[in-house]
This record gives C-alpha cells, structure tokens and sequence, in this order.
C-alpha cells in the first residue's frame, strides 16, 4: 500500500474499530451483569416470600406460591427430598434437585406438645440471615421452556423444625432480549461508523496532502529543467506542511547559491589559470625560436605561481569537500613567532611561501595558550594574514596573541589605508581584489583570505576584520582554546 491516504484512512478504521469493539464489549458485558443483578433480586424477593411462609408454619400445600408461570418455585427438604413445587413445572435444572413432583414426607420428630399451652405461645421457624446463592439452569413450565436465574434461600420451619431450601427462579428472557437487540445493533452500526470513520479520514487526509503533492509535482519539476531559481508553493497554513515548504525553499536557495558559487569559482579559476599559462607558453614559444632571449627567471616565476594557483584551488575544494583537520595540540604563542620569524630574502619560497619582509613585525603573545587543530592550515592562515598586512602596511605591522573569554586570539594589524567598513565582507569573497591597480604578480589570485576564513570555520573558530588603532586593517583570528589535559 503505496498511499498515505491509504494508509492513514486504514489506521484511522483499525483504530477505531479495536476502540468501539472494546467499548461494545464492555457495555454489552455491563448491560449483562445489570440485567443479571435485576433478574437475581426478583428470584430473591420470591425465595424469600415462600421462605417467611414456611417459617409461619404455613402447610406447605397452603403455600401461596407464584401462579406467574415465569416464576417457577421448588421446596427441597434437608436431605434432598422435593417439598413442593409450584404448579405447572415440569422440567428444571441448576437446582440442587431435578425432580418436579412432591414426594412424600417422613413422620415428625418425637417430643412434640399437644398442651393448649402451645396454641398460646407457638414456635416460629426462621429464614436464614445469610445470603442467599444464584444459580444459572432452565425449567419448562406449562410446555415453555426458558433460561432461569434461580435464587436459593434456606428457612427452618416452626413447630417440626425441619429446613427447607427455597429454590425461585426468574426468566432471563429479559436480559437476553435485551443484550441481543443491542449487540445487534453494534453489528449494524459498527461497519457504517468504520466506513464513516474511513472516509472522513480519507478526505481529510487528502486536503491536508495537497500541498505535498504540488511540492512533489514542483520539485519534480526543478529537477526536470535544472532551473534551482523555481520555488515550491509554501501554504498559507502554520502547520508541519507549510514548514516543510519553507524549509524545502531554503534548501533550494542554499544549492542555487552554492551552485552559482561554484561556477563563479569555475569561471574564476579559468581566468586566472589562463594568464599565467598564456605567459609561460609564449615564454617557451619564444626560447624555443630564439634561445639566447630566453626568460627563465620569468618562466620559472609563471610556473611559481600556477603551482600555488593549483595548491590553493586543491585546499579550497578539500575545505568544500567537508575535510575535517588534523587534530594536533599546538602553542598559540610559539605558532605565531615561527611564522613572524619565517621571512626569508627575497625570492619565492615554493608552493604557499612568503616573499621576504619589507616591513619588520612586532610581536607580542601570552605564553601558555593551545589551540586545537592542523598546524598547516592554521600556519597557512596566519602567513596571509602576515602577507597581506605587510603588502598594505606604511610602517608597521603588529602581531599578537591573546585569551579572551576561554578563546585564543591571533591579531594582526598594521597601519595602512584599512578596509572600507562597505567592503569588509566582501574582501572574504574568492578571486576578489580591491586593491584592482595593482598587478596580478603583486596581488595574487584574490584567495587568500577566502582560505583563510574557510579554515576558520572549519576550526570551529571566526575571522574578522575591523580598524586597528594604528588606522589599518586589523584582522582576528579566534579559536577555541584547548582543554586542559587531565
């Protein structure tokens, strides 16, 4: 069953059906006992009645018993001999005797007073106090046969002083009357309130997917044509639909822009790779048609700088990727003066080096702070941060290092022009240059601090930019300090 609906408006039905065949069971077994209950006293007023009689000493052929031939009576003498029976019985069951006919009675106990003293003050028998016992059984009376609740109650007569068991018996043809017309309409309406149940569930839940079927249709859609701009229909409801439409839209913006991203990075790539490719071709061109004017120094400048064109493409779409860094405990303190002291003369120094300093760097850090995380990559961050204020500075540049509320600072400034407030994000940008006068050979590829605030992040740390006091750009590195080792 391939259908929400389907499935939804079929749970719905077994659900209540197990509830309304529960709750029928417990009113049809409620009705039952109530019925039962009902049917129990009756038998019992009547036991009772023909019990007092008894105990009056009344003749037990003078009893007064029933002539309702729903109410069936039989006398059981102690020692199982039957009494008396009311008239018309002719067949019962559940009683302690099945016999239907009187049989005949032994001779009184001895002692008895014939003294005119005993019309004056006569014995009196008793009922018993006890409760009495209900039995279930059957008894044909006048040629109807019928189900019976019998109550029996024991009474002890007055002068004889003989017990007798009382059995009285009230029909069950109420009850069962009673319980089949109910069960019978549970039959009835159980399958039409299912099917009410089902439908209802049916429609309802059709109303309520609709919106997921035109989200369906219109990602279907988008993946059809590839046009990531398309939206899906976001329901005017608050519900769970309408906030997986909006989410499902915030998804589609997130890809539309890493994929425009992408292809600009693309497109970027391309024309940066061009340039120096184009340069060193007509370098070899050339050197190979006339060798005395060969420019090597140049070639190998060209080739300098598509290698560390290549490392940087390669650490950006390993950070795209998800790579997550090496985790190695490293001194804040230490990380910083090793690439403050790395300025070597000037020359290239291979794939992501420095050029030599121009401008001295004073260096101030708190000793005893540990990051966590890859000393490549976050020395790679701080040797562009270092380049880039040494290309910018007029006379100094200041590095340090700092705790600040359980993370560690790594701050670079220097006194330059600075970063227009406007550009500040931008700057973070790949293949962005503001500095747009200068050449490609002085200002690189623009991706140096997109490096740098992608490795940040993945370091589960921030890269800011804001004016140094000295009135240049100061950059902020922070990072999570390291625990304490146990």
């Amino acid at each position: 069953m391939r259908s929400v609906r389907a499935r939804a408006a079929l749970g719905a039905t077994l659900v209540v059906a197990v509830a309304l065949i529960a709750a029928g069971a417990a009113v049809l077994l409620a009705l039952r006992s109530s019925l039962i209950d009902r049917t129990d006293l009756q038998a019992e007023v009547v036991a009772r009645e023909v019990a007092s009689q008894i105990a009056l000493d009344t003749p037990l052929d003078r009893l007064e018993l029933p002539d309702d031939e729903e109410r069936p009576v039989q006398i059981v003498e102690e020692g199982g001999r039957v009494a008396a029976v009311s008239e018309g019985l002719e067949a019962i069951s559940g009683t302690s005797r099945t016999a239907v006919a009187p049989q005949p009675s032994a001779p009184a106990p001895p002692g008895g007073d014939d003294d005119d003293d005993d019309d004056d003050d006569p014995a009196r028998g008793e009922v018993s106090n006890d409760a009495p016992w209900f039995t279930s059984g059957t008894a044909t009376v006048d040629g109807e046969p019928g189900d019976y609740r019998f109550a029996a109650v024991e009474v002890t007569s007055g002068r004889e002083q003989r017990t007798y068991t009382v059995h009285a018996g009230a029909p069950l043809a109420t009850e069962q009357d009673a319980v089949g017309t109910v069960r019978e309409a549970m039959l009835v309406g159980l399958p039409l309130l299912l099917a009410v149940v089902g439908s209802v569930t049916w429609l309802v839940t059709r109303r309520a997917l609709r919106p997921v079927e035109g989200i369906r249709s219109e990602m279907a859609a988008i993946t059809a044509s590839e046009d990531l701009s398309r939206r899906v229909p976001e329901p005017a409801s608050r519900d769970e639909v309408a906030r997986l439409a909006r989410t499902t839209n915030e998804t589609l913006a997130a890809l539309e822009a890493s994929v425009e991203r992408q292809r600009r990075f693309v497109a970027d790539a391309s024309h940066e790779l061009r340039s120096p490719i184009a340069s060193l071709r007509t370098q070899l061109e050339v050197g190979a048609a006339h060798p005395e004017v060969l420019d090597v120094p140049g070639a190998v400048e060209d080739t300098v700088r598509l290698q560390q064109l290549a490392a940087d493409l390669l650490l950006l779409a390993r950070l795209d990727a998800g790579e997550r860094p090496g985790l190695t405990r490293l001194d804040a303190a230490l990380l910083l003066r090793e690439e403050v002291a790395l300025g070597a003369p000037p020359g290239p120094e291979g794939p992501g080096g420095r050029t030599g300093d121009r401008i001295p760097v004073e260096v101030r850090a708190e000793d005893g702070l540990e990051v966590v995380g890859s000393r490549g990559q976050l020395a790679r961050v701080l040797r562009n941060l270092l380049d880039n204020a040494q290309r910018h500075a007029a006379a100094s540049v200041t590095a340090s290092v700092r705790e600040d509320r359980g993370r560690v600072v790594f701050a670079v400034g220097d006194d330059g022009s600075g970063v227009p407030e406007e550009q500040r994000e931008r700057i973070f940008e790949r293949f962005v240059r503001l500095d747009d006068a200068r050449s490609r050979d002085e200002g690189g590829a623009g991706l140096g601090l997109a490096i740098a605030r992608d490795v940040a992040r993945h370091h589960d740390g921030t890269l800011t930019v804001s004016r140094s006091p000295a009135g240049g750009a100061l950059f902020e590195l922070r990072l999570p300090r390291a625990a304490e080792p146990s």
